[in-house]
């Protein structure tokens, strides 16, 4: 990792991107870019959906803070324009981000290394899909592969639900993911660092109204709950949080990311559901709050993420 220079670097903060989540992305990414202006970062707002990547280059960005969620931007396709660029970017690498951003993968990959994530199935039709909620049960989990923030996502609990949970997920153009539902805590944990100095940030328990954690819930409303301290047994957040630290570990993540997980109620066991590589930074977002209970400020932690920066491959 190279070393950071504050007057040597100017960095560019990409948000907004060509994805779904583009206006989560825009709040993100003007969060952090006061947050580093503030601490005196030479630092510019900089969004790929209206600028060439080129630019980076020809401006004279020495590292970017990656703001985009979703395609184009927490997938690998950015983290792979940046290793030909030879510019450091913060969050994991190309392999890391792409197997991140996909679902299906990242069960795989867990499942290979033991660890805990629900049952699933991949379906490409509606009859498919009908065939998984009988195997998996009432109620399921559907939702694309490749999508974040809960887009496209439906808790179908009866049959003539299928069709309908189907065509929404598959709308995104993507595979389309079932997944045994867990009834429990939900909770998600923050990590920051890499390899044997990476740690897992204390645990939020997240209480949505009626259990509905989602896109309106996550970003646009008040009345989601978030428990930090969680509330739950000392032994049981801690096995969380080396859970989620070897869930990272697993996909090769380095510098940020933050996992979410389900604790089944009758039994406790936690169980993985996936990772994200570029979480979010907006007054709702959940790391800068797990970080504040750390004793991390927003603006610190924006700084040590930069600081991370860097890149699979060593720069031409």
């Amino acid at each position: 990792m190279r070393q950071f220079d504050l007057d040597k670097e100017k960095v560019a903060v990409l948000m907004g991107g060509r994805s779904a989540e583009r206006e989560v992305s825009l709040m993100s990414g003007t969060g952090v870019l006061q947050a580093l202006q503030s601490l005196g970062v030479h630092a510019h707002a900089f969004d790929p959906a209206e600028r060439d990547l080129g630019d980076l280059k020809r401006e004279g960005f020495t590292r970017c803070f990656i703001a985009l969620h979703g395609r184009f931007g927490e997938d690998g396709t950015v983290q792979g324009a940046l290793e030909l660029l030879g510019i450091p970017y913060t969050g994991p690498g190309v392999m890391a981000s792409s197997i991140g951003i996909d679902k299906i993968m990242t069960k795989h990959i867990w499942r290979a290394d033991i660890l805990p994530t629900p049952a699933w199935k991949k379906v490409d039709s509606a009859a498919a899909l009908l065939a998984a909620f009988e195997e998996l049960g009432s109620p399921m989990i559907v939702k694309p592969a490749r999508e974040g923030s809960t887009i496209g996502l439906t808790k179908v609990s009866a049959v003539d639900q299928c069709a309908a949970a189907y065509a929404l997920a598959a709308g995104t153009g993507d595979e389309v993911l079932c997944e045994q539902f867990i009834s429990g805590d939900e909770v998600t944990v923050p990590v920051l660092g890499n390899g044997a100095q990476a740690r897992a940030l204390p645990v939020i328990r997240i209480v949505a109204p009626d259990g509905n954690y989602d896109y309106q819930n996550k970003y646009f409303t008040n009345t989601t709950q978030y428990l930090v301290p969680c509330g739950l047994p000392e032994g049981e957040e801690a096995a969380i949080q080396r859970l989620v630290l070897a869930a990272y570990k697993s996909l090769g993540c380095r510098g940020w990311a933050r996992a979410d997980v389900m604790i089944d109620a009758a039994t406790r066991q936690p169980y993985l559901l996936e990772i994200n590589t570029s979480p979010g930074m907006t007054g709702h977002s959940l790391v800068p709050m797990s970080a504040k209970a750390a004793g991390i400020s927003y603006a610190e932690l924006c700084l040590q993420i930069l600081q991370s920066a860097s890149l699979d491959y060593a720069a031409p």
